[in-house]
């Protein structure tokens, strides 16, 4: 018995064009109605596809069809039953970021990718660092820091110098962006169930961003950040296309 499928797709002609060829190919139903949802764009979009379906639980399937595409599978129109019927689940936990502005109000988020904070102005940002309640670094003057999940670790991560990581290592990467003084410091892996809370030295000297995946919250003075497995969601992968084979690979790419 095939799948019952809502198909979603970024704004882009392309996908839209997709999306109309494969709806007449397969038919689809409601979003809350289905078994499986395929996404049809680039990282970004399976991004907010993932957010979107966090109360549905219902797996997700991507087709690249953007500039980025390293949580897609390859895009072809034929077969799509087949593939999903024997496509690898992947369970992604996200992030949880709760964000303490200057104003004292408190906002929280979800991310997949990573948590990051950034000088808002031209003056460095300063962060004191502690993990579940102990200060572990007194102050770092940086551009900012990001703390990362394995599937994200090859994104924001990997561009600051962070370290890639498999995706069953358990383990997080909190990584300095552009870090001044300790000037030796290149960041820790923390185990998944470690509490980080980053704090801004002086904000209201040196204002602070705090971004979750896409949700950006300014004039922050301090960010507390914890892995949420209860939110987990399921990505589906073509066998050939595993996301955790890729996550190695990426380590050997030149």
């Amino acid at each position: 018995m095939s799948p019952r499928i809502a198909f979603l797709a970024n704004p882009t002609a392309e996908a839209q064009q997709a999306r109309a060829a494969l709806v007449s190919r397969y038919g689809e139903v409601a979003q809350d109605a289905a078994d499986v949802i395929v996404a049809l764009g680039g990282d970004g979009f399976m991004l907010r596809t993932l957010h979107t379906m966090l109360q549905r639980r219902v797996p997700v399937f991507g087709m690249k069809l953007g500039k980025v595409g390293f949580l897609m599978n390859q895009y072809r129109a034929g077969d799509l039953p087949a593939r999903l019927a024997h496509a690898h689940a992947t369970s992604l936990a996200p992030l949880h970021m709760r964000a303490e502005t200057q104003a004292g109000a408190v906002e929280e988020a979800l991310a997949f990718n990573e948590v990051s904070l950034l000088r808002q102005t031209n003056q460095a940002a300063h962060l004191r660092i502690a993990l579940d309640g102990q200060v572990k670094l007194d102050e770092l003057i940086c551009d900012g820091a990001l703390v990362a999940t394995p599937a994200g670790s090859t994104a924001y991560n990997f561009s600051a110098h962070g370290p890639i990581l498999p995706l069953d290592a358990n383990v997080l990467a909190l990584t300095p962006i552009s870090p001044f003084r300790p000037r030796r410091w290149r960041g820790a892996l923390l185990p998944a169930d470690t509490l980080l809370r980053i704090e801004a030295i002086a904000p209201e000297l040196r204002p602070v961003s705090a971004t979750a995946d896409f949700h950006e919250v300014r004039d922050i003075r301090a960010v507390s950040v914890r892995s949420q497995p209860v939110h987990a969601v399921t990505l589906l992968f073509d066998p050939d296309h595993k996301l955790a084979e890729r996550i190695l690979d990426e380590q050997f790419a030149l």
